[in-house]
């Protein structure tokens, strides 16, 4: 996935790059970041800040729910200090069986966020 040119992994077209005016215009707050998005697949992805290289796979509304679950679990894990950010994807590649690199939650499929959430919902948490 080349930040030049993104394939939606749904139907094999390319994806757009938009502004967010275009996918959230009652959110001026997104106005100025960038998406990449795959209209006949309502399926999008942003991009790092300053760039045009997505942070993820495109995901569509069942997906993006699926993540969004994901970081709702994962996430106070590092931000209530139970574990560093680092430790608590460390932990979760461990337990998905995924490298460092490939434990990313833009990059998970419906699958992978299910074993995911699965994982994280049964951690034992040694501190």
């Amino acid at each position: 996935m080349s930040a030049a040119q993104v394939t939606c992994w749904y139907c094999n077209r390319p994806a757009r790059l938009i502004t967010g005016k275009g996918l959230y215009p009652h959110r001026p707050d997104l106005y100025a970041k960038r998406f990449w998005r795959c209209l006949p697949c309502s399926a999008w992805v942003g991009c790092h800040p300053g760039s045009t290289e997505p942070l993820g796979r495109l995901a569509n509304s069942e997906l993006r729910a699926w993540k969004q679950t994901v970081h709702r679990v994962l996430d106070p894990l590092w931000q209530k200090g139970v574990m560093s950010r680092e430790e608590a994807y460390a932990w979760l590649a461990e337990k998905l069986g995924l490298t460092a690199e490939e434990c990313h939650v833009g990059m998970f499929d419906p699958a992978t966020c299910k074993r995911a959430i699965k994982a994280l919902n049964h951690r034992e948490v040694r501190k």
